[in-house]
């Protein structure tokens, strides 16, 4: 049976939040009330954000795509914020690129975009298994896409680790559920959202603010799985047709 997670009180940690959904889900987590913690390769600007909000928004730069500023980032959570019961892996990075064409040099950029949007995570979530483990209620959260349904062409890459990160997300969920610890490990299944992340295209794009409300209402709900606006009827043609879904997908 699904339990509620309630957000009251939280010190959370977003990671790739200083643009974006990562952004707008700190400011509602502010707006909450909540302490908010950042890892970011950038974090001026939150500047304006952090003199809103004095000592409840704490920011780490730190590179993610590394191992050593995974360390980094889960010794200063350790240290500084010691309650913190809410992780949400949000950064990630994507290269556009057509592998048949791509040049030598790009076998570097491959490894860069693997190692921020599945290393990373798989790392920070391992690294602050134990802190959160010693919290009366925590949560992993774990941004993913409707691109590890179906993928696009133009973003081979991308669309494998977001897979990647499904599957991981899954067996750590399996993983804590048979140690009995009390962590919730949800993934948020994203849609299309008006951020850099993505080309320019003549397709709606979702708000960032609608999609980091939905990402925290899902929380709230307890959902293991939570699915952003047209990734639900992603979900439905997928079951349905894989074959369908691939085609629609495939030139987004």
């Amino acid at each position: 049976m699904r339990k509620p997670f309630s957000l009251a009180g939280r010190t959370a940690l977003v990671t790739g939040g200083s643009r974006g959904i990562g952004l707008e889900t700190v400011r509602q987590l502010l707006a909450r009330g909540n302490t908010v913690l950042v890892a970011a390769r950038d974090i001026a600007p939150l500047d304006d954000l952090a003199g809103a909000h004095p000592g409840r928004l704490d920011a780490l730069a730190t590179d993610l795509g590394t191992t050593q500023g995974v360390r980094a980032l889960a010794d200063w959570v350790a240290t500084r914020h010691p309650d913190c019961s809410l992780v949400i892996n949000n950064a990630a990075i994507m290269i556009h690129q057509d592998l048949a064409t791509a040049p030598p040099a790009f076998l570097d950029e491959i490894a860069r975009e693997i190692a921020v949007n599945l290393a990373g995570p798989a790392q920070v979530a391992t690294a602050l298994l134990p802190l959160l483990s010693r919290q009366p209620s925590a949560a992993i959260v774990n941004v993913t896409s409707g691109l590890a349904i179906a993928p696009k062409r133009e973003a081979a890459v991308y669309c494998a680790t977001k897979a990647g990160l499904r599957s991981f997300t899954r067996a750590l969920r399996d993983q804590c559920a048979a140690a009995g610890r009390q962590i919730l490990v949800s993934e948020v299944v994203m849609t299309l959202v008006d951020t850099g992340l993505s080309r320019p295209s003549t397709l709606r794009k979702y708000p960032p603010a609608r999609a980091a409300a939905d990402l925290l209402r899902g929380l709230e709900a307890g959902k293991k799985e939570i699915w952003i606006e047209k990734t639900r009827a992603l979900r439905i043609v997928h079951r349905l047709s894989p074959a369908l879904a691939y085609a629609i997908m495939r030139g987004r």
